[in-house]
């Protein structure tokens, strides 16, 4: 069985490894050993001389420690291994002219548009337009609905309570809301014509969502998001055209334009429905886009919401 023992050992170092694939990890250190027994797997299956093992003693084990990627375990035979997806780059700095030019192109484009002059004329659509927020070059874009009272005043997507508690989520994710694209479907604000409208808001009809959905591809061909994240039915009804509670549709992969596409609860839910049921299905499915991103996840952020 001497013969077999680098084999053997290759099976504990590649389930070894597979757990920390299936956490998302995309590196781990390997000691010289653990590095040695690779190396002489490999080379036994290439018919190539075996590295013995080292002993305690070996000198060698002071040398430092080295990294072995995902690309490195394929190398070593292993092709059932679970490969964690490339980590996303994250701007650092300000977007690139071409890119800022592009966006003002799709932001003068929805000012100009027609459809839109129609719908604000016939008092469907306020006339204070939002466009969006972030950086642009973000690998990762939050699609809303429409923008409410706060987000009109203020000019700026998800500023309200509900805002905040995005704001809180991407946080959790690990990552700076300003390094996040969040953008909506229609860039103005639904008008409620039984009284005075105040704070109150309404979700976008059919006919303002199809208004909205030229620009945005414009804008997300311009930004080329490597995940895109559908915040409430309405989102998902414009990129995904399913017209499905967000309860049911939530946590599946779908694509816009080729993009991959996580639906889930719009912010505003969570705040009407606190339980931590709810917030562990939302955080589920950021777990999803997070693991889709490459960005690593603790075992505390896998915890979140656990009752």
């Amino acid at each position: 069985m001497v013969a077999d023992e680098p084999s053997g050992q290759m099976d504990l170092l590649l389930e070894h490894l597979r757990q920390k694939a299936s956490a998302g990890q995309t590196h781990v250190w390997l000691s010289p050993a653990a590095r040695d027994v690779m190396r002489a797997w490999h080379q036994a299956r290439r018919g190539g001389p075996r590295v013995p093992r080292e002993s305690s003693g070996d000198a060698r084990q002071a040398r430092p420690v080295a990294a072995v990627s995902a690309a490195a375990v394929r190398a070593a035979g292993s092709a059932d291994v679970p490969v964690p997806p490339a980590a996303a780059v994250w701007p650092e700095g300000a977007p690139e002219a071409g890119l800022t030019e592009a966006l003002a192109a799709v932001r003068a484009g929805v000012l100009a548009c027609p459809v839109y002059a129609a719908l604000r004329a016939r008092g469907a659509l306020r006339d204070t337009m939002v466009f969006a927020t972030g950086h642009p070059a973000s690998p990762l874009v939050l699609v809303g609905e429409a923008p409410g009272a706060e987000e009109e005043k203020l000019g700026e997507p998800f500023v309200g309570p509900a805002g905040n508690l995005l704001t809180k989520m991407i946080v959790a994710m690990g990552l700076d809301r300003s390094k996040v694209y969040i953008t909506n479907i229609v860039k103005y604000r639904p008008v409620i014509e039984e009284g005075d409208q105040g704070s109150r808001n309404r979700r976008p009809t059919a006919e303002e969502i199809a208004a909205g959905l030229p620009h945005l591809r414009k804008e997300l061909a311009a930004l080329r998001p490597r995940v895109l994240v559908a915040l409430g039915a309405t989102a998902l009804e414009g990129l995904a055209g399913e017209a499905l509670p967000i309860g049911q549709a939530r946590g599946r992969w779908r694509t816009f334009d080729g993009i991959p596409l996580m639906p889930t609860f719009h912010p505003s839910y969570l705040l009407h429905n606190e339980s931590l049921t709810e917030r562990r299905k939302v955080w589920e499915d950021l777990l999803q886009v997070m693991e889709k991103l490459g960005l690593p996840i603790s075992a505390k952020q896998r915890a979140f919401f656990r009752t």
